[in-house]
């Protein structure tokens, strides 16, 4: 192989590996969301899984399918009940802080 040739490809090379690290970069910076955009998906992921009962069927298969046949599996489908659903205005705030010393 030619230096010329080796220069081009090395050339080629690091410019796709400077793209990818940008691109991967960009796309992390637009990933970031607010807590209340947060909240929000929350709420719509929730609505979603109890109205949808194919999302459901597939969400289980998805996060529970794994823990077939372990002690697990049941308290991972319980958890998609929902006519369980916690109520009150604040149940989905985190607990206070506590200072550590």
């Amino acid at each position: 192989m030619s230096r010329g040739f080796a220069s081009i490809v090395f050339t080629v090379v690091l410019a796709g590996a400077v793209t990818s690290a940008a691109a991967d970069a960009l796309a992390q910076s637009s990933a970031v969301e607010t807590p209340q955009q947060n909240v929000r998906a929350s709420q719509q992921y929730q609505q979603l899984t109890c109205t949808n009962a194919a999302f459901r069927a597939t969400r289980i298969a998805k996060e529970c399918g794994p823990l077939q046949g372990s002690q697990f599996y049941d308290s991972c489908v319980a958890s998609f009940n929902c006519n369980n659903q916690p109520s009150g205005a604040n149940w989905r705030q985190a607990p206070p802080s506590e200072t550590t010393r």
